[in-house]
């Protein structure tokens, strides 16, 4: 009897062993297959935020939401895909934010070579620009595979200054790259004065379309470079970190930064007036596409990068040091007139989704050569502020 059970038992075990063998062995024969890569009109067509492999071919650099460059390509940051090569017309690309680690093998101005090349990226489909486009890539490949034009490895070293202005924070991050940033910016900086601002921004925001003209940041207004003041349908000088949060004023400093002065409709201006930035609100009837609330301002989506990356800058030059308040980026508002700002987790997402444009990157080249002789480190490297927050 004992023998009769013991047989049993092992034939039991065998069939149990086998059976677990079964779908082990199922696995290693039938790999599961990996998705399809999409193409750039279904890409285009599905602004979900989830997440695929999109396949197509290099048309560029997108620089605004409506210009892509196919020369003389500013940096690495961005690309724009079409499904055949050689198309001009925006509607039909897909606008592929470039991560840091990924810029020295995918960026069109380290590798040129890659235009009109075939590729495939994974990313998240979501507005990049403010266009259709795939953020946060988490893999980029030639479709017939193989890697891009300079191999991977950690961003860096994409803009002409990284070698010169630059040197001592690349390759730093978090508070040491904070410091860093905040001795190269404050330093041999020339200081304007409050009415000096008015002539320097019909310069730094001279409309490309209207020499005679400057560009209003909130409303996108193209309003007569003369017609400033105080009067309705005039331009001021709004302040993007407002004055009263930190109650710095007017005076030479903080106040007369032009690394966050722009011109703005005195109405439009008088809307935002000291709000925080955060999502939401009603919309200005004035400046369409801007929404504020009872504690908070959103600026329309062409600007919200350029916004953020004022506010950061202003975060990181006036720190205490120099007799102005310490300012600080916080997460919350209603700020009052505490040195504080917030809410860095949405400027955090503006900052992605609206990458540096043309206007914004010429803005930080005319403010450095011909005005304060400093820059904005976050319009070089919109990627600093992920670091540093």
């Amino acid at each position: 009897m004992h023998l009769i059970l013991g047989l049993r038992r092992r034939r039991a075990s065998l069939v149990l062993s086998l059976l677990l063998l079964i779908p082990l062995s199922a696995a290693v024969g039938a790999p599961a297959q990996a998705a399809a890569p999409i193409t750039v009109a279904t890409a285009r067509a599905t602004q979900n935020g989830s997440s695929a492999t999109v396949r197509g071919y290099v048309v560029g650099q997108p620089t605004s939401s409506t210009t892509v460059v196919t020369s003389g390509f500013p940096n690495d940051y961005a690309l724009a895909l079409a499904d055949a090569p050689g198309v001009t017309d925006t509607s039909q690309m897909l606008y592929v934010q470039i991560p840091s680690a990924f810029r020295a093998a995918w960026g069109l101005r380290s590798n040129p070579s890659l235009l009109g090349k075939q590729i495939d990226v994974t990313g998240t489909l979501a507005a990049y620009f403010s266009r259709p486009g795939l953020t946060s890539g988490t893999a980029f490949a030639l479709a017939g595979g193989g890697s891009g034009g300079g191999g991977g490895g950690a961003g860096g070293g994409t803009t002409a200054y990284d070698t010169t202005y630059w040197k001592n924070a690349v390759g730093k991050t978090g508070t040491t790259l904070e410091s860093s940033l905040h001795t190269i910016i404050s330093t041999g900086v020339t200081k304007l004065t409050y009415d000096q601002v008015w002539n320097a921004l019909k310069v730094t925001d001279r409309d490309p379309a209207n020499a005679a003209h400057v560009l209003c940041i909130y409303s996108g207004f193209s309003l007569p470079a003369s017609d400033n003041g105080g009067g309705v349908d005039q331009w001021n000088r709004e302040h993007v970190w407002a004055k009263s949060h930190g109650d710095f004023g007017t005076a030479t400093g903080p106040g007369t930064d032009l690394h966050h002065l722009r011109p703005e409709d005195v109405t439009v201006n008088s809307a935002r007036g000291n709000l925080d930035f955060d999502n939401g609100g009603t919309q200005n009837a004035e400046a369409p596409g801007n929404y504020a609330d009872a504690d908070s301002w959103e600026p329309r989506d062409a600007v919200k990068g350029d916004v953020a990356r004022m506010i950061f800058y202003m975060a990181v030059r006036y720190d205490g040091g120099d007799g102005w308040p310490d300012l600080q980026v916080d997460d919350v508002v209603n700020n009052g007139t505490a040195p504080y700002l917030g809410r860095i987790s949405v400027l955090l997402q503006w900052n992605a989704q609206d990458p540096p444009s043309s206007f914004e990157m010429h803005r930080n080249d005319v403010i450095y050569t011909d005005y304060q002789f400093n820059r904005n480190p976050f319009v070089d490297h919109p990627e600093w502020a992920d670091s540093i927050w």
